[in-house]
């Protein structure tokens, strides 16, 4: 993919989406949000990619939206014309990848600053790692915006009050890196340097598992959060029984008996 905003790049089985407006602290614009939706959709739809790994250039992961290009109404821009498809009249997703709809792993890498539509990366990926260098916080209430999905989903991951604060104190408090580990918003702080080595161990180590186990228990997980325990139960059972039919539910256990590593086909 050749795009203007972001940098994609498929290896081994690893699809990275680099948010890459340094100078502007990779807020995202209409067109970067085209271009993330495109990417996305491209990964989620190849077959030699097996995770999603986001991370950001410079010295920002992602700073929201970009301030400038939001219209005087308010309202988010699409390419179509206004609520004429039925993504627009769902919550907006900007620089978040369809969590809901799709099947492979998110892995994020918080190289920065994080502020707004990027702490959606957080609360609606799979896992979530930052440089210590990494800050937080919820610009909205600061440009007289309310804060409404970062702070519906942030509530998710948090402590409610701690939620709250963040929300509303915008701008002028930011919470660490290790802050946010402490409170198991985040799952790993690294230096700096060794950010994207440490992203791509996690990425690898995912990797060495069945492809289609993964996105099972992932779906799993995902689907079942706002359920009841014995209906996340049974739904987790139908991902189970799905995935038991495969070529590599075979493989797995054929390989342990044998002790040899497995040989994945990813059907």
């Amino acid at each position: 993919m050749r795009c203007e905003t972001i940098l994609y790049d498929v290896d081994d089985r690893v699809a990275t989406v680099t948010f890459n407006r340094p100078d502007k602290l990779n807020a995202v614009s209409p067109l970067m949000a085209r271009e993330l939706r495109e990417a996305y959709a491209a990964a989620e739809a190849d077959d030699d990619v097996w995770l999603i790994l986001v991370t950001g250039n410079g010295r920002a992961f992602c700073a929201g939206a970009d301030v400038g290009e939001i219209p005087d109404d308010g309202r988010v821009i699409y390419d179509d014309p206004y609520l004429s498809t039925y993504p627009q009249w769902e919550a907006p997703q900007e620089a978040t990848p369809p969590f809901r709809t799709m099947a492979k792993p998110v892995l994020t890498a918080v190289n920065g600053l994080c502020a707004g539509a990027g702490l959606d990366l957080v609360t609606t990926g799979d896992i979530t790692i930052a440089s210590e260098r990494a800050e937080f916080f919820d610009p909205h209430v600061s440009i007289g915006l309310v804060s409404g999905r970062e702070s519906v989903r942030l509530a998710k991951v948090l402590p409610p009050n701690v939620a709250m604060r963040m929300a509303l104190t915008g701008r002028h408090e930011r919470m660490s890196a290790q802050r946010a580990y402490d409170l198991g918003m985040i799952s790993e702080v690294v230096p700096h340097d060794a950010l994207m080595t440490r992203a791509r161990e996690l990425a690898d180590l995912i990797n060495r598992n069945a492809p289609l186990a993964v996105r099972g228990t992932r779906l799993a997980v995902r689907k079942s959060l706002d359920l009841p325990m014995y209906e996340a139960e049974i739904l987790a059972e139908a991902f189970r029984e799905r995935v038991v039919r495969t070529d590599d539910a075979k493989e797995g256990p054929q390989a342990f008996l044998e002790k040899r590593e497995p040989k994945w086909r990813c059907r």
